[in-house]
């Protein structure tokens, strides 16, 4: 009776740890989506920020119709990304989309304040001048969120790589974090008036 006792709470511990691995895999997944969910909130407030960029700059920049097209272009691409990412953060392949996206959105948007510079009345404009204040804002708190996205992806892909949770991984897919593939990408857009 004492052996199956014993044999009876053996299995009990290997069932609570086992439920406790699982949940805390569990835990650590939906840690990494909420991660991204703060990524994606800024995402949209750089994207929705942008066409109001570019119509308070359409008035002085009339010569510069190709670089207001590429930054919409551009714009559109990211935003189109990120949806995809949304959808299933941690995915390699919609993560790296948005990683090259969101790189060629910026690159554009240095184009585009390098142009800006180059008018006056534009640098001078108040409207353009609080936008760009709060794009400055926005990369910030991009660069935060990502960072914060990345320590999850790390925390999560470290429990399932490791024992116990290498044992009930099985259903876990690995996730990707943002990685910044082009050196271009690892500088902040310049904003500067």
């Amino acid at each position: 009776m004492l052996g199956f006792l014993v044999v009876l709470g053996l299995v009990a511990v290997a069932v609570f740890a086992v439920i406790g691995v699982y949940n805390g895999l569990v835990t650590r997944r939906n840690g990494y989506k909420n991660a991204y969910a703060q990524i994606d909130v800024q995402l949209k407030r750089r994207h929705d920020l942008i066409p109001n960029l570019v119509e308070t700059a359409k008035a002085y920049l009339k010569h510069e119709r190709e670089t207001l097209e590429q930054v919409v272009a551009a714009r559109n691409a990211a935003a189109t990304a990120a949806r995809g990412a949304a959808a299933n953060p941690g995915d390699p392949q919609a993560m790296q989309g948005l990683a090259a996206a969101e790189g060629a959105l910026g690159a554009t948007l240095t184009r585009f304040m390098a142009v800006a510079e180059s008018y006056p009345e534009l640098k001078a404009n108040q409207t353009m001048s609080q936008l760009m204040e709060e794009l400055s804002s926005t990369e910030n708190r991009i660069a935060f969120a990502r960072q914060a996205y990345n320590d999850a992806v790390m925390t999560y892909n470290n429990a399932r790589e490791t024992f116990p949770g290498l044992v009930l991984a099985g259903s876990f897919a690995a996730a990707q974090p943002w990685v910044v593939e082009q050196p271009a990408e690892r500088e902040a857009v310049k904003v500067t008036f």
